[in-house]
């Protein structure tokens, strides 16, 4: 049994802190559903998410009721469609990409992610199609969410297929220019994305899974906020060092993951399907007092993006995952600290007032969990240098053996200094600079290959 004060501090965490399990995610594999023409096809994979998915929202409902613990949101992640329709056209995947919506909206869910392909090591002609298709897909569906896996530490980075993802986000940005380019803000570029992930954009049900699985992503970036004010307040005249604040970070890990893994396991009761992972990122939203940039304040700079911010955001993620991994026998996914700027009030302040800017974003992905993630651009800003930014993320990544990602949305009409609103979760933000754009167009025009890294000889 847990001690009172333990069950105090947890009520406490949910009641003022905005503790949550950000995201229950069902993971189905849609393999068994690929048919000889595109309409049954769409109807196969509706009828199983429709058999597995069905009960999710009302379970998960019925289990945060139960602990009195809020589950934001309720997702599905299914297979790479690329393989799912492989031999269809662009237009095939079109139509999969209705279908999943329509079913998406029928058994309620928040998201849907899986939309995807893994182009890492060279693209098939379904890969090709399926991205062909994504602009098209994601400006006419709500729910459906997409990505692209263009690297890895093992095989490289595939330069052609970055090439043409510089082109999908302008192309995505200009379909939804009604909505500021919102059907960017569902398209994630990856680098060793993995396959257990309950976050979007970037959710697969990878392959090597189960069946069906239930994943969980938690979440408290103000719970972390509260217990490091409350620790350097309590301390007084005492001095405190940067590993006494690392270790309050860890101990605050370990109760929210534990919360995360019990949400999750009793959904994976109730649904009859293995638990997967709890993936224990902090993953901040647009709400006061929920903020990893704040994090960043209180462990000592006045401005986020001054020097010292990329050696905070590794201390903190090395005690995230130190915390967490203590508290589950299945961490997985991404697991650290997420920066996504429109998401997160404090780091959308510091992009208005000029403090953190693109490049000391790059800098902090080198040793946080994900990547370039929910920045808004210049909608003047071209494909190629799109593609360029990509590329450098992409090589973070891959020499460094970690997931890396990119999710910029180019906002059309408006430039650097202006502002955007996606709403909800989604946020908002000042339009951040690029600079030197246009003067990478040599370097993109090359194509190929980026060899993989030495170290990835493994065998």
């Amino acid at each position: 049994m847990l001690p009172s004060d333990e069950i105090l501090t947890t009520v406490e965490m949910i009641q003022k802190e905005n503790l949550d399990v950000r995201a229950v995610t069902l993971g189905i594999s849609l393999l068994d559903c690929h048919q000889a023409d595109v309409a049954l096809t769409c109807l196969a994979i509706k009828a199983k998410i429709r058999r597995h998915a069905g009960a999710l929202v009302s379970t998960c409902e019925t289990i945060s009721a139960e602990f009195a613990i809020p589950v934001v949101n309720k997702r599905i992640a299914v297979t790479p469609i690329a393989m799912v329709g492989a031999g269809f056209d662009a237009d095939g995947f079109v139509q999969i990409a209705h279908a999943l919506d329509e079913i998406a909206s029928e058994v309620g869910v928040d998201f849907l992610g899986g939309f995807s392909a893994d182009v890492s090591n060279g693209m098939t002609e379904g890969d090709r199609q399926l991205i062909a298709a994504i602009p098209q897909a994601l400006a006419e569906t709500s729910k459906v969410c997409a990505s692209i896996n263009v690297g890895s530490t093992r095989y490289g980075i595939n330069m052609d297929a970055v090439v043409l993802m510089g082109q999908t986000v302008k192309a995505l940005a200009e379909r939804s220019a009604d909505t500021g380019g919102f059907a960017a803000a569902k398209f994630v570029v990856f680098t060793n994305q993995p396959g257990d992930n309950p976050f979007m954009a970037g959710a697969i049900h990878g392959v090597g899974q189960p069946e069906v699985v239930i994943n969980v992503g938690v979440s408290g970036p103000g719970v972390i906020a509260s217990a490091l004010k409350r620790k350097i307040a309590q301390a007084g005249e005492q001095q405190l060092g940067l590993q006494d604040l690392a270790e309050e970070i860890k101990r605050t890990a370990f109760r929210v993951t534990r919360c995360g893994e019990l949400i999750g396991r009793q959904v994976a009761r109730k649904l009859g399907v293995p638990f997967g992972v709890v993936d224990l990122s902090l993953a901040p939203t647009p709400k006061m007092g929920d903020s990893v940039g704040e994090i960043l304040q209180i462990l000592g700079v006045d401005a986020i993006g001054a020097p010292g911010s990329t050696a905070i955001v590794a201390l903190l993620n090395d005690a995230v995952k130190k915390g967490g991994t203590f508290a589950s026998q299945s961490v997985g996914g991404l697991s650290g600290a997420f920066i996504p700027v429109c998401e997160d009030q404090a780091l959308a302040d510091a992009v208005r007032d000029d403090s953190l800017v693109l490049e000391k974003l790059e800098a902090m992905t080198s040793v946080c969990s994900v990547g370039l993630d929910m920045i808004a651009i210049p909608g003047s800003v071209d494909a190629g240098t799109i593609s360029a930014i990509i590329a450098d993320e992409m090589a973070i990544g891959m020499i460094n053996g970690k997931t890396t990602a990119v999710r910029l949305i180019p906002v059309p009409g408006k430039e650097a200094g202006e502002f955007v609103s996606f709403g909800g979760l989604f946020g908002e933000s000042a339009i951040a600079p690029v600079r030197n754009t246009g003067k990478s167009a040599r370097f993109i025009a090359f194509g190929g290959k980026i060899p993989a890294p030495i170290h990835s000889l493994k065998n």
